[in-house]
């Protein structure tokens, strides 16, 4: 094991897979000037440009070229910097990514993974800082990897590029500095199978993304007060893992679904209502969501009052114990 960043786990992840496979190529908007959130580093001095491929501002053509050279053979990672930009890919990613494989009967592949940038708490304003994990997993045809960890970046991303479907790969700006252990060698975290980050025995909370952060940081606070939370990181919307959230909320029998995608028809809606298909004989009391307001994202100091903070999680927390 050794300690580096979030970014430098992304990193170290296409420049394994790009050395593994020659047929791994990256393309995007500056992914040779150092762009990618500084995720590209030395990857255009190391395979080349004909591998690691500068585009123009066009996000439809970055993916759907993608898109066909997929179903040549190759394994395309399309940079398109911020996920906001996949609606400008929109037909090419909802419409032809996520359904060619079905059309063709499986005699096809599109081993293709969509990197983009998620999230806010940057003063990004609206079109720079939204998640869009509700718009795919509204999509079959897609996976969908949201790691929270330097050592789930690196093993989630090796794990996408490998995967013969259409992958929505989504980091989350706020993580890029963050460091971690990620171990030596070969590291792939298989898509589908949620971590549990933290055991505990009174709420479950599942948490994605920079959300599992946030939660981690509540069970701290709330330790102290002698309330012990579980924190589950699905690591992937799609597959989802939801006999681990189940296994959870069978033993504590109460739960609270963090994301940072809006609440309306969002992730946390979608886990909720599993959850409840599943276990709701088991709760003792309702599930809580803390997702975004219902509202395009404000800019500047306003920000903080649509994003879920720490305080909205130990509110929720409270609330299903019947503390508050």
């Amino acid at each position: 094991m050794r300690e580096i960043t979030y970014r430098q786990a992304i990193n170290e992840a296409l420049y394994e897979e790009m050395s593994r496979d020659n047929k791994v190529y990256l393309w995007g908007e500056d992914v040779c000037q150092g762009s990618g959130w500084g995720t590209h580093n030395s990857l255009a001095e190391e395979f080349g440009t004909e591998r690691v491929r500068e585009t123009a501002i066009h996000e439809d053509a970055i993916v759907g070229a993608a898109v066909g050279a997929g179903l040549g053979g190759y394994r395309i990672i399309a940079d398109i910097m911020f996920v906001d930009f996949l609606l400008c890919a929109g037909d090419e990613f909802f419409n032809q990514a996520a359904k060619w494989r079905v059309h063709n009967g499986f005699q096809s592949n599109i081993p293709i993974v969509i990197k983009a940038a998620i999230g806010g708490y940057a003063h990004s304003g609206a079109v720079h800082s939204q998640c869009f994990e509700g718009l795919a997993m509204h999509t079959p045809g897609v996976k969908i990897a949201l790691p929270a960890t330097p050592a789930d970046a690196k093993g989630l991303l090796k794990a996408a590029i490998r995967d013969n479907n259409p992958v929505l790969y989504l980091f989350h700006k706020k993580l890029l500095d963050a460091t971690g252990e990620v171990p030596e060698g070969e590291h792939v975290v298989p898509l589908g199978a949620a971590d549990i980050k933290r055991e505990g025995s009174d709420v479950t909370v599942v948490a994605t993304s920079f959300m599992v952060t946030k939660a981690l940081q509540v069970a701290d606070e709330l330790h102290e007060k002698g309330i012990s939370l579980e924190v589950i990181d699905p690591r992937t919307l799609e597959p989802f893992d939801i006999d681990t959230v189940i296994t959870s909320v069978k033993k504590t029998k109460r739960a609270v679904i963090v994301d940072e995608d809006v609440s309306r028809c969002g992730p946390a809606a979608e886990i909720a209502m599993q959850i409840m298909e599943r276990a709701h004989d088991c709760l003792a009391s309702p599930i809580k969501r803390v997702a975004a307001a219902n509202m395009p994202l404000p800019g500047g100091y306003l920000e903080q009052y649509a994003l879920p903070q720490n305080q909205d999680i130990s509110a929720a927390v409270e609330t299903v114990l019947g503390l508050k």
